[in-house]
């Protein structure tokens, strides 16, 4: 009895028939062989054969018939309980402080794999030896997973002050859209500190696990994934390259709505565009176009629709609350890192918003629904210009029973 593990068996056993080399090519001589001895005249009773892939797609049918790989196991990133499992185990034997809490940092790391998480740990343990510390505190935890996500802190580049505005503005156009939209994911961190190859990013995490998502979110996202280039647009009216990636992932989202997720109006719930089949030389990422030159053009105009439609409602937001923009901007300039609680009180005075009726405007809640550090901080606001206004009024009353002067003696 025994155990025949074969991983990453796409390199092998990739579909016959797409390769150069035809039936001769080695990669097929190596799966026939495979195939042979999986079924084969010898008997093999008591031999479990079992094979890993991240590309199941790509794998000959042939290997999936019964009797071979007939049964199919999908290993999806750990959920939050996973997660939270995960770092236990890595984190054993390692000095912990008491303010860190394995749950707080499992809700952190939405679509970490159980690798991603053992770096984390390991990322942190070496920037506490670093600081000279005995124990790993939430600090290093936190920075650790920076280092994950957006890669180490660049400290050799050195930005201009015109530079660090940009970004500033940039940062904050991302984070006050996603603040002020109700289908956006709560902006967790804001930062103008380069990491790999951004040089600042905003960090929105969900509440929860999610393995599904609805129109408004996604339109949401649109609109947040623009509040960068419409920050731009609004302050300097001269927009930079640094919006490069938020456009490519924002046409992508865009794309995908249309052409795979049925979300068009004018299209209607059809899918438009097959994967090319191919899987060799790099053309399995192709698509295949099944949809005449004017179904295309429709789809450029949904798509361009879309991106036009988040990039106004971006800017009708940034113009809206200007002067939280500003709070922000001079916050990020300052401190460089803001994190969640104090987002919440610079934006203390802006409210949720929400799609109008006809979907082309948006309008706010009528009871608006505060975080509670927006709530401890426009409660602050408050009471600070009640104050200064009882001041004003007792400086006012004062001056009123100001006592007249007195007359002077007239003069011989």
């Amino acid at each position: 009895p025994g155990i025949v593990f074969n991983d990453e068996i796409g390199a092998g056993g990739r579909h016959r028939g797409a390769g150069l080399g035809g039936g001769h090519d080695e990669r097929e001589q190596t799966l026939n062989q495979l195939l042979v001895e999986l079924d084969g005249f010898e008997g093999n009773e008591g031999v479990i054969v079992m094979a890993a892939t991240n590309r199941p797609d790509i794998l000959d049918p042939a290997l999936l018939r019964p009797g071979r790989f007939d049964r199919q196991i999908v290993v999806d990133a750990p959920d939050i309980e996973g997660r939270e499992a995960i770092l236990g185990v890595h984190a054993r034997g390692k000095p912990l402080s008491d303010d860190i809490d394995l749950k707080v940092l499992a809700r952190r790391t939405p679509g970490f794999t159980g690798a991603d998480l053992a770096n984390l740990i390991n990322e942190a343990a070496l920037l506490a030896a670093r600081r000279r510390k005995k124990e790993i505190t939430m600090l290093e935890m936190e920075e650790a997973i920076d280092r994950v996500i957006a890669g180490p802190e660049r400290k050799n580049r050195i930005m201009t002050e015109e530079e660090r505005k940009v970004i500033a503005y940039h940062e904050t156009g991302h984070a006050l859209v996603g603040f002020a939209l109700p289908n956006t994911d709560p902006v967790h961190k804001v930062t103008i500190v380069a990491r790999g190859r951004s040089l600042g990013h905003t960090l929105s995490l969900p509440e929860h696990d999610k393995y599904l998502a609805r129109r408004s979110e996604l339109v949401d996202e649109l609109a947040m994934l623009l509040g960068g280039r419409a920050a731009e647009e609004l302050i300097f009216a001269d927009p930079t390259t640094g919006a490069a990636n938020d456009i490519e992932k924002a046409t992508a989202i865009a794309r995908r709505m249309v052409m795979e997720y049925g979300m068009s109006d004018e299209l209607g719930p059809m899918q438009y565009g097959k994967p090319s089949g191919e899987v060799f030389l790099g053309r399995d990422y192709s698509r295949q176009q099944d949809y005449s030159d004017q179904v295309a053009a429709f789809i450029d105009a949904e798509v361009r629709k879309l991106i036009n439609a988040a990039h106004e409602e971006a800017r009708t937001i940034l113009t809206h609350h200007r002067d939280a923009m500003e709070r922000m901007v001079a916050e990020l300039l300052e401190h460089e890192t803001i994190d969640r609680d104090r987002v919440e009180e610079i934006f203390y005075d802006v409210p949720k918003w929400e799609h109008a009726r006809d979907g082309s405007l948006r309008i706010k809640y009528p009871e608006n629904p505060v975080f509670p550090a927006q709530r401890k901080a426009r409660e602050q606001a408050a009471a600070a210009a009640e104050a200064e206004e009882g001041e004003s009024v007792t400086e006012s009353l004062k001056l009123e029973h100001k006592p007249a002067p007195r007359p002077r003696p007239a003069e011989a």
